[in-house]
């Protein structure tokens, strides 16, 4: 206990002594809110990378990969291959050009200049501010459990102070802050990851003998995952089937796909000062996440064959079947006790990692995209920007109290698809079509978050059932719910609603911009100049 409690001193040190430094080096808006756009390739890969990879996706998705198996590679490839080959090189460039022609500091002011909209840029720093606490608690919540299991602290003691830590180097340091502190703890996550899968792959005496084991205890998943169409941890789920649809289409498609309209991780393209730093970006970042969260796939998936080995049971009875608590318990009782201090470390570089960046883009998008478009005001715009920041880290402690177990992975999916619905039509044509419309953007924005919270609120079965507005109108758990068991309407409860949101909302912004009236000339020829 005395080792953890000094290592985690240290570490505070460290981001505090950075913090410090972004905010001496922050002397005004562009500094507070993009850094100077000077960041090092380096920085800004890890920083990318770093607020990407949270304690949702080690912990959360680590304990899903404990229950789901290796179906979830399928999320670790997507996330290299989109959300970091693709994102940068095709998407980061142009919005780092146009960014800095339309002179924007935030996700939601590209899309309101880029359409000549104050609709767009408030609707869109809308749903960010709103929606962003329910991710950044799901980031908030897998730390918290955590250091519940690793240091027996209340969980609740654990909400207030990682949130107090973060909101005096976040409100006060601004971007500048925020990147110098992700790259260190990035740095930190990458290094304990390598150490794990080598460590786990070790136990079970290499590589082949250790999925050779895990393969061979397909007969020991519950049984209700069995009916819910699991075959085993290395053998997948049967096409078709209610778990077949969770796994495809809202973690690896939900996620996967997303990840292009995340504005906390859009904004990033914006600190750079050319595109030749967004290609060295591209290899830090691509290596960064097959040390994250490809690791932690494998080992979650992994994790069943050691627990069995050394307690005779499989990860999800060792959690007391809380899936929040499945890599903390590894952690702990399978690890070497030097680990569990230096691993207790890189998640809370982890959260802090993402905490600080959605903090950030969540008080920017309040006070820069909302307030300051609804109601203007003269104050001193990086004082707003810490109000707004201040109301987002609030909302987040009060969702991380309400938010209930195993929840972390569903949260960070939910948020991912509805940015992804909202935003990514606007977002993708806005940089590549000149013909998109501003009443394109306005209807693909409106419809996509629209048909993403109807299916959520009547179809989804996760959602609707917990929310209960649909059984409180209508009298069932979800409007397909008595259809015939194993029919296609039937199994729409499973299916995510970004599968069925993002292409109508692309169909919108097709259609609305070819019958609608196009933006001016010389305003297109201005957004493009420099792409």
């Amino acid at each position: 206990m005395a080792v953890k409690i000094i290592t985690a001193m240290l570490y505070f040190a460290a981001v505090f002594y950075l913090g410090w430094k972004g905010w001496k080096e922050t002397k005004g808006t562009s500094d507070y809110m993009l850094a100077g756009r000077s960041v090092n390739p380096f920085i800004m890969a890890m920083s990318y990378g770093a607020t990407f990879v949270s304690t949702s996706a080690i912990i959360g998705f680590g304990g899903v990969a404990a229950m789901f198996g290796m179906p979830l590679l399928w999320l670790a490839f997507l996330t290299i291959f989109v959300g970091v080959f693709i994102a940068m090189v095709f998407l980061g460039k142009r919005t780092r050009r146009m960014g800095l022609t339309l002179n924007c500091h935030t996700f939601p002011e590209l899309l309101g200049k880029r359409y000549n909209s104050k609709f767009v840029q408030s609707f869109s720093g809308g749903i960010i501010f709103f929606f962003i606490p329910v991710y950044a608690a799901a980031v908030l919540t897998g730390i918290c459990r955590m250091t519940e299991v690793s240091l027996g602290l209340p969980y609740e003691w654990m909400l207030i102070g990682i949130t107090a830590i973060l909101s005096v180097y976040v409100i006060t340091g601004g971007m500048k802050a925020v990147m110098y502190t992700d790259a260190f703890q990035g740095t930190i996550m990458a290094a304990m990851m390598l150490f794990l899968i080598g460590y786990t792959y070790y136990l079970l005496g290499g590589v082949v003998p250790a999925h050779e084991k895990l393969t061979a205890m397909s007969h020991l998943m519950p049984q209700a995952l069995q009916k819910g169409g699991i075959l085993g941890w290395t053998q997948g789920s049967a096409q078709g089937t209610p778990l077949w649809l969770v796994i495809y289409t809202t973690l690896v498609y939900g996620v996967g796909i997303g990840v292009l309209a995340q504005p906390q991780l859009a904004v990033r393209f914006m600190t750079v000062s050319s595109d030749r730093e967004l290609n060295r970006a591209v290899l830090y970042g691509a290596i960064f996440l097959l040390l994250t969260v490809f690791v932690i796939f494998v080992v979650g998936a992994l994790s069943n064959a050691i627990f069995l080995e050394k307690f005779g049971k499989i990860s999800i009875q060792m959690a007391g079947g809380n899936l929040d608590k499945i890599i903390p318990v590894f952690i702990e009782s399978i690890m070497p006790p030097w680990f569990s201090a230096a691993f207790l470390l890189a998640m809370f570089a982890a959260a802090m990692s993402t905490l600080s960046s959605q903090f950030h883009i969540g008080g920017t998008s309040l006070a820069n995209d909302v307030s300051q478009v609804v109601m203007p005001t003269k104050r001193d715009t990086k004082q707003v920007n810490q109000l707004g920041i201040f109301a987002t880290i609030l909302a987040t402690l009060v969702w991380a109290w309400l938010l209930p177990p195993s929840i972390v992975a569903r949260a960070t999916a939910f948020f991912f698809g509805l940015t992804g619905a909202a935003f990514l039509p606007a977002y993708i044509f806005g940089l590549y079509w000149k013909g998109m419309t501003k009443a394109g953007a306005k209807l693909s924005m409106v419809g996509g978050f629209t048909v993403s919270m109807l299916w959520m609120l009547f179809i989804h079965k996760k959602e609707a059932v917990a929310i209960g507005l649909c059984k409180a109108l209508f009298g069932k758990a979800t409007l397909v719910a008595d259809a015939a068991p194993g029919s296609v309407m039937f199994l729409l409860q499973w299916v995510d609603p970004n599968v069925v949101a993002l292409p109508v909302s692309m169909t919108i912004a097709v259609v609305a911009s070819l019958l609608s009236r196009s933006l001016a000339e010389d305003h297109i020829q201005f957004c493009w100049q420099n792409n």
